[in-house]
């Protein structure tokens, strides 16, 4: 039988890569966007080459990488640019996805991303969870882990889905606000009631 897809959102420092973990410990495929977004555009590969044709020869790094800080800059100051860059990028992420999906050989896997509900990814799962976490926690987060500015992170999370849009679309919600442990406990009481569902539906 073919698994079916749950969608895994959270805003940015919401801990969805460490709930991702904890599926994947349990022996369940997850698919990473951000991971296929940053394969579509590796050098030779033809989106990297309409980048620079697009933006100019400052946006690659000496060694021929994509610089995404400065793409990043280019196009958060310029909501036409991002939709642009958008535009070329998410069918060719949406390919990758849907071909990584494809292997998965557990009884459901996980696609994991920051803009689920934005990019439209949320159409190729049958059943989404958020991991929902406090703004001010986000903020705390992301400022430990990335060395982030506060005025930094607010703008990402400005740019992603407001926190209201995601839980709108939510079926299931695992509130993070405390520690790891309790988060696992969350992922383990949740993949027993994903083992019992059949499509993602109860």
């Amino acid at each position: 039988m073919k698994p079916w897809i749950l969608g895994l959102t959270g805003g940015i420092g919401s801990g969805k890569s460490a709930a991702a973990q904890g599926f994947i410990e349990r022996g369940i495929l997850v698919v990473d966007a951000d991971h296929a977004a940053r394969w579509v555009v590796e050098p030779g590969r033809p989106a990297l080459a309409r980048i620079v044709e697009h933006f100019g020869p400052q946006v690659l790094q000496a060694d021929g990488q994509l610089d995404r800080a400065a793409l990043r800059q280019q196009i958060f100051a310029d909501a036409e640019q991002r939709r642009w860059l958008e535009n070329l990028l998410h069918p060719l992420i949406g390919q990758e996805i849907v071909r990584v999906l494809n292997q998965a050989e557990s009884p459901y896997a996980v696609l994991v991303s920051p803009l689920l509900i934005e990019s439209g990814q949320h159409r190729m799962t049958q059943r989404i969870l958020v991991v929902d976490t406090p703004p001010e926690r986000q903020i705390e987060r992301t400022i430990a882990r990335d060395r982030n500015s506060e005025q930094q992170v607010r703008a990402i999370m400005q740019a992603q889905a407001s926190r209201e849009e995601r839980l709108r679309h939510a079926h299931d919600v695992l509130l993070n606000d405390r520690d790891l442990a309790w988060l696992d406990r969350e992922v383990e009481r949740l993949h027993h009631f994903y083992l019992s569902l059949r499509g993602g539906q109860p």
